[in-house]
């Protein structure tokens, strides 16, 4: 394929962030720790841009579940500090080059996230929670704040359909980047290789197998943790015949060409596998691709529910039936699957630098073992 030139990753993509109540709150080390490796391993992702949705929790309790929405009064009271804080700090992080956001700089709406069924004429609630979203006036940043829990599920809608860009950029407020990404020719790759009408019947015949093994459709790419290592040889493939054979048919390196700002041919090899699972950790995705696929109606997730363990599941079903051409997920696979891409920051147990130092010494000092704490300078 010829060498084209294309609009800049930052234009193509909107980050959306998702952050709910966590142990660490009011800190926003973990949200920190994200844009640090933002701006080391994908450093497009701080200049596009970004939607967060700050969640809230459900109950009040004595102790936190906080899949569950759950928090302790302390951690409600920790939480409302924390969102302040993150707002300030993205604020902060996704301000143009040269300048900073005022007040004055800020616009605030209301939105509504519609959820379960439509019959509310016989329910006490119109099953929709009020969001309270405030934008820049350039809309580069935005907050998204319900008055009631969304969940991931939801948030992740809630965003989508703000967003304006044809590629989104999912991310967890737990998961860093560990190494380098690239953005370019992975939306180079996905513009070039979009999903069609084509039934998946034709994936049974030799000219639909000849076809698909040259131009399968890209349209979500997950990013591999520990677990997703070696992914096209482990057990959540290797176990099921027609995952196999999708993956012997379609694991492949991707050659992408661009043209460089001199004019340049640049030549870039994607290695990807096909992913049988619709991941919630950090993915890029083609936000109608999105909407359509994972939210076709208003009772698709549950309020409060995750996309992995409800649609993620119900889309692996599909394509242990062979019909994963549908779903176009895709894992970037770089050194066979031995390279490492994304680590958790483990934002339901993670206390903060502070905290979990003080606990440390705390432990130390019970158990009758030697204090030694270097203070850096």
């Amino acid at each position: 394929m010829a060498p084209s030139t294309k609009p800049a990753p930052e234009k193509l993509v909107t980050v959306i962030i998702t952050t709910s109540p966590t142990p660490s709150a009011p800190s926003t080390e973990l949200l920190e720790q994200i844009a640090v490796s933002f701006r080391k391993h994908c450093p497009p992702l701080i200049h596009c841009r970004v939607i967060a949705v700050l969640d809230t929790y459900d109950h009040i309790s004595t102790k936190p579940r906080l899949k569950k929405g759950h928090v302790t009064p302390d951690g409600a009271s920790k939480y409302a500090d924390y969102k302040a804080n993150a707002k300030r700090l993205i604020l902060k992080e996704y301000a143009p080059a040269g300048r900073s956001y005022a007040n004055a700089d800020l616009v605030k709406t209301q939105e509504k996230a519609e959820f379960g069924s439509g019959a509310a004429a016989y329910a006490s609630q119109d099953n929709a929670v009020v969001m309270n979203v405030t934008k820049t006036k350039d809309e580069r940043v935005t907050f998204v704040e319900p008055v009631q829990r969304l969940g991931f599920g939801l948030a992740v809608r809630s965003a989508l359909r703000m967003t304006v860009t044809p590629y989104v950029w999912i991310q967890q407020h737990d998961w860093a980047l560990v190494t380098d990404i690239p953005l370019g020719p992975l939306l180079q790759l996905m513009q070039e290789n979009k999903a069609t009408t084509t039934s998946t019947e034709e994936e049974e015949t030799g000219k639909g197998r000849q076809q698909q093994a040259i131009r399968p459709p890209v349209e979500y790419v997950c990013f591999p943790s520990v677990r997703m290592m070696e992914y096209a040889t482990s057990d959540h493939v290797m176990l099921y015949p027609a995952l196999r054979g999708l993956t012997q048919l379609h694991k492949q390196n991707f050659t992408v060409q661009s043209e460089t700002e001199d004019g340049e041919t640049a030549t870039s090899r994607v290695p990807l596998t096909p992913l049988f699972l619709w991941h919630d950790k950090p993915h890029l995705a083609s936000t109608s691709h999105y909407l359509n696929q994972v939210f076709p109606s208003r009772i698709a997730i549950p309020r409060g529910a995750f996309i992995e363990d409800t649609v993620g599941h119900l889309a692996r079903d599909e394509m242990k039936e062979g019909n994963w051409k549908k779903w176009a997920c895709w894992l970037y696979y770089p050194d066979e699957g031995k390279h490492l891409c994304v680590r958790h920051l483990k934002g339901r147990t993670w206390r903060g630098v502070e905290a979990e130092l003080a606990a440390k010494l705390e432990y130390m000092r019970l158990n009758g073992l030697e204090l030694n704490v270097q203070v850096p300078n």
